[in-house]
């Protein structure tokens, strides 16, 4: 046969869309074309696929040889094509059966000598071969990626010849089925973090509702501390949670880590990043750090350090969980259902309010350093904490407290009582499922009431306090909210308060 049709995948944000990739022997002078919307290093395949298949031992056909990848409106990029166009242009030639290739779907970067590198999101293509119904043959450093779909067929192999013979009825590849463990608790022990009880409260808060958090204190105090072992103190991953998860990370440059798996991810970006770094974006959409934080938790230390554009465009995610990243000719639309933890110093020197007297700066200082956070941005804060100064008695004691263990059965356990109770933890409830769940008894209602009128809340700032409250009561293992719990989640508004 003269043509021949392979199957493989394209990336489109989170989508793998499906490539048809058509192989053509004409006579005529010889030369090799890809068409088809190829980028760059589409393009560099041809050389890439001539030199593998001559060291694997087979004819490169002096023909002309015309690759068309389908659709043609759809941009293809990365280095995944060049496993099926080998196979197609040796199916076209019949250098190799073709019976088998309605089944399967290729991909897999060649090298020179005809071995397999790894690609770069494995998982959402196997996800989508596996609603195909096809087999799915991929380079083997990628291939306990893609098993974590437990209802995909994957097939790994080392190099071309080992694809190639599976194909012939040679030397069948082996379907892997490995599933990796479930990954005990390795972040940092909250028992390390000194004094600081209240921070330890409203992290534990944080953790069973996931609610967002900002601690404001000097330097040297623990907030960084703090935020690293809040992905500690989570309740477990449920599979669909860790299979979002490793999904969006296998999309970024550095690939899903097999060790992660059902691991919380813990992201914490250096303040010069910019906001499509955040976000996402790029010609061709690429997951920003919110996304990469998916089921898991995003840390902006030096919060004001960031820029004002930066931290605009958390606004929206925070409230939807998603984020659209439009470009002119690209669409793409990444989950976003991160936790967010910030930290910050009180004024531009950090040390407003310290007991030494150190702090020199003037109210006009402080105002403005204040003021690159945007009162929207604040007003979706469930948490504002002051982290203050460790008093010496505290520093020189040895380790007190609870370890993280003991804070994540807890944890645990509230969060199963907000999932068999709304089927979501209390930070994603809408509205009307605050009044229906969160309705406080009748003092705590005169307390709220007192609240809005003296701190001046927003109607989102009414419905977060309410939120707040019903996870400190469902820590408690309470129905019902009292005024106890309603006057514990007001105290943390730091910011409305001053």
């Amino acid at each position: 046969m003269s043509v021949a049709v392979v199957h493989s995948r394209a990336l489109a944000g989170m989508e793998a869309s499906p490539v048809t990739v058509e192989a053509h022997l004409a006579n005529g002078l010889p030369c090799f074309t890809i068409v088809g919307l190829p980028e760059a290093e589409v393009k560099e395949a041809k050389d890439r696929v001539r030199a593998a298949l001559q060291n694997a031992r087979y004819e490169f056909p002096a023909r002309r040889i015309t690759v068309n990848l389908a659709p043609a409106d759809l941009p293809k990029e990365s280095g995944r094509f060049d496993l099926p166009i080998a196979i197609g242009i040796l199916a076209a030639s019949e250098q190799l059966p073709a019976e088998l290739l309605a089944g399967c779907e290729f991909a897999g970067e060649l090298a020179l000598t005809g071995e397999l590198r790894p690609v770069r999101g494995a998982l959402a293509m196997a996800l989508s071969a596996a609603r195909a119904r096809r087999a799915f043959v991929l380079p083997e450093a990628n291939a306990p990626e893609a098993a974590l779909v437990e209802e995909a067929t994957v097939y790994p192999a080392r190099s071309l010849l080992e694809v190639c013979a599976h194909l012939a009825g040679r030397a069948p590849l082996v379907r892997c089925t490995a599933r990796p463990a479930v990954n005990g608790c390795r972040h940092p022990d909250l028992l390390d973090v000194k004094g600081q009880l209240r921070a330890k409260r409203a992290l534990e808060i944080a953790a069973a509702g996931g609610h967002s958090l900002i601690m404001v204190g000097p330097p040297g105090t623990g907030k960084s501390m703090l935020a690293e072992r809040l992905p500690g103190i989570l309740p477990p991953m449920t599979r669909e949670e860790a299979l979002a998860a490793a999904a969006v990370q296998s999309l970024g440059s550095a690939g899903f880590d097999i060790a992660n798996w059902s691991r919380r991810p813990f992201r914490a970006p250096h303040h010069t990043a910019s906001a499509v770094a955040l976000v996402g974006g790029g010609s061709l959409p690429r997951p920003g750090e919110i996304s990469m934080a998916q089921h898991g938790v995003l840390f902006l230390d030096e919060l004001p350090e960031f820029g004002r554009q930066v931290l605009e465009v958390l606004r929206e995610p925070l409230e939807s969980g998603r984020i659209s990243v439009s470009r002119a000719a690209r669409q793409a639309e990444f989950p976003a259902e991160f936790q967010l933890v910030a930290a910050m110093n009180p004024c531009p020197c950090g040390y407003l309010g310290h007991p030494n007297g150190r702090c020199r700066c003037t109210p006009d200082q402080v105002a403005r350093y204040r003021r690159k956070i945007s009162g929207p941005l604040l007003d979706r804060i469930d948490l504002q904490i002051e982290v203050p100064e460790v008093p010496q008695e505290d520093l020189t004691r040895g380790a007190e407290g609870e370890a993280s263990a003991a804070i994540r059965t807890r944890v645990a356990a509230a969060r199963a009582r907000q999932l068999r109770r709304q089927g979501r933890p209390n930070s994603g409830l809408s509205s009307r499922e605050v009044d229906r769940h969160c309705a406080p008894d009748a003092h705590g209602a005169t307390v709220l009431r007192q609240a809005i009128n003296q701190l001046g809340l927003s109607a989102r700032g009414y419905h977060r306090v309410l939120k707040v409250a019903r996870t400190i009561a469902d820590l408690a293992g309470a129905r019902a909210l009292s005024v106890t719990h309603v006057a514990e989640a007001i105290q943390y508004r730091r910011f409305d308060r001053s």
